[in-house]
């Protein structure tokens, strides 16, 4: 039966996105590096493998940045054009996919496990203070010139320090990573890319629904998650967002159903009682309200490309 794959930052997931050859020694995700650092991959375009990639999830933080060509992405649901100067963030269990790659596109990709940075900050507030790794922010963002020469630079001082055997460049390693991150987040907030700022409790929320809409989908078990009423919950979701917490749970459970439709060979049925409906017409209502299609409808029109 086709399924959406997961894969792990190993050596099993270097042979979908690297081609074999001679190819420059940048980074430790190249044919024979003995560079090898745990839950840490750094890689140029150089070797990329450009026939279209996924969909798939991992279970490790993305960071790409393309400096020319430009590439079809999709991260979720939502599809984006990359060009040149743009950077794609992706975090665990999204789905991605990857089409259309042009043949002079360049770029450097960035992957880490969760607990990479724990030193530095813990995994659970990552999404609260990079947004670009949230279900609430945007994952697909432009850098100006000068943040794109900034990039560039901690990109280098990364390989520098995976190619030397000094004391501590594993630490010096997350200490530029965490510079990165801090860039990024800079350029996005300059930039105004359109997310508003939103609370902390705001964006708790985003975070467990992204994280357990599978198995909890009452607004009740994110409150007593959160410590917080419902009743106070919803108020402040809906003063932020416009939508309430239940609005924002049902956005997670249509997303995960239009990606096992257009990805999957699950029936209807199936993928209703993967996501916790009782009954498949219970899963079809709610799916035409949020769609504006039925189930099947949706498939057809997915495998369509319109």
């Amino acid at each position: 039966m086709k399924q959406i794959p997961q894969y792990h930052l190993d050596e099993r997931h270097r042979p979908l996105h690297r081609a074999e050859g001679e190819f420059t020694p940048f980074g430790n995700n190249v044919p024979g590096a003995n560079n090898r650092i745990r839950d840490f991959e750094l890689y140029s375009s150089d070797g990329l493998r450009m026939q279209p990639m996924g969909p798939f999830r991992c279970d490790f933080y993305r960071i790409g940045l393309v400096l020319y060509g430009n590439c079809h992405l999709q991260m979720g649901v939502e599809h984006f054009f990359q060009t040149p100067g743009t950077v794609n963030c992706s975090f665990p269990n999204q789905v991605f996919s990857k089409k259309e790659i042009s043949p002079d596109i360049f770029g450097y990709y960035v992957l880490f496990n969760p607990g990479f940075l724990n030193d530095l900050i813990a995994d659970a507030r990552i999404a609260e203070e990079f947004p670009f790794f949230s279900y609430g922010g945007t994952p697909f963002f432009p850098l100006e010139t000068p943040a794109i020469r900034q990039v560039e630079d901690l990109l280098r001082h990364m390989d520098a320090e995976l190619h030397t055997d000094k004391a501590g460049r594993e630490k010096a390693i997350r200490l530029y990573l965490y510079l990165l991150l801090l860039e990024l987040k800079r350029n996005y907030r300059d930039q105004s890319t359109g997310v508003a700022e939103t609370t902390a409790l705001v964006m708790r929320f985003r975070k467990l629904v992204g994280e357990h809409y599978l198995t909890r989908q009452r607004v009740a078990d994110y409150a007593a998650l959160l410590h917080v009423t419902p009743n106070h919950l919803n108020r402040t979701i809906k003063e932020v967002s416009g939508r309430t917490a239940s609005d924002h749970i049902a956005e997670m459970i249509l997303q995960e159903a239009k990606i096992l439709l257009s990805n999957t060979d699950l029936s209807a049925a199936e993928v209703a009682y993967r996501l916790r409906f009782s009954e498949p017409s219970s899963f079809n209502r709610f799916f035409r309200k949020g769609s504006g299609h039925t189930p099947l409808e949706y498939r057809m029109i997915a495998a369509s490309g319109q």
